[in-house]
């Protein structure tokens, strides 16, 4: 099923399937979806994810340490999919959970439980020959990750490969919320315009409604990720799926004007 926004700017929810454990984390998806969010990217635990910052790689020791796999995100997206038919599902993982589980054997299960994109954190552009031929043979749209510090020639070739959206990071470095956005963001969109029409999403430091409507003056879709795990982080795992419903409901409320104004310049 294409990925799609049903009204700018769109929402992309992170959430570190298994964190604090698979059957929450489910529960914690559906209310999101209902809350509002328009694509789920269900996070693979890592025991070293490089790109993540603390409060994701907290999460992603509790998951791992709770015994998630690759394999149970997998089936955690089959039952979402069930669920909630028209919902926008991202796998998000760095390569080596997926090289040890098999390229065709990964792609081939995700497109069997419904997945729409596969976002691998640590897989460059001028490498991804052969996983593009497996991710197409099985109808996964290719997500790729564009940096402010990324020269044309390669947004040119992540916008060519890439179906579903192009993920824009906001800033250089790790994951995690920030009290403001950065110029590069808005810079970085306007480059990857001149090479394709797919909707662009922003992330990394996105995690306030004022960001969100930041984004929306100049993306298609904004990325919250630490923001939702920091919550989870702090509920019990009965409060959790209406903490993360709240707080999405909130990220579509319309901010001051002043408040937007200065965070999209």
């Amino acid at each position: 099923m294409p990925i799609r926004f049903a009204s700018k700017p769109g929402l992309v929810a992170y959430l570190t399937a298994g964190d604090p454990d698979l059957s929450t984390t489910r529960e914690i998806a559906l209310s999101a979806i209902d809350a509002g969010a328009d694509v789920i990217e269900l996070g693979v635990p890592f025991s070293d994810p490089l790109a993540d910052g603390p409060v994701i790689q907290r999460a992603s020791e509790r998951a791992v340490a709770g015994g998630t796999r690759l394999v149970d995100v997998l089936e955690l997206a089959a039952e979402l999919r069930v669920a909630r038919p028209s919902a926008g599902l991202v796998i998000f993982s760095y390569y080596n959970p997926v090289l040890r589980f098999g390229i065709e054997k990964f792609c081939e299960t995700a497109e069997k439980a419904g997945v729409d994109g596969v976002l691998v954190t640590d897989m460059i552009v001028e490498e991804a020959d052969d996983y593009l031929v497996h991710l197409r043979r099985h109808h996964l749209a290719p997500i790729f990750l564009a940096a402010p510090t990324s020269p044309d020639e390669r947004l040119k070739k992540i916008a060519e490969v890439s179906e579903g959206f192009v993920y824009a990071i906001s800033r250089t470095g790790i994951t995690g919320a920030q009290k403001n956005l950065t110029a590069d963001a808005g810079q970085l969109v306007r480059r990857l315009r001149s090479y394709t029409n797919l909707p662009i999403a922003v992330g990394f430091g996105v995690s306030t409604a004022e960001h969100v409507a930041a984004v929306g003056e100049f993306a298609d879709a904004a990325v919250v990720g630490s923001a939702l795990v920091a919550i989870i982080e702090k509920s019990t795992s009965e409060e959790a799926p209406s903490s993360i419903a709240r707080f999405i409901r909130g990220l579509r409320e319309s901010p001051s004007l002043a408040g937007a104004a200065a965070l999209a310049r």
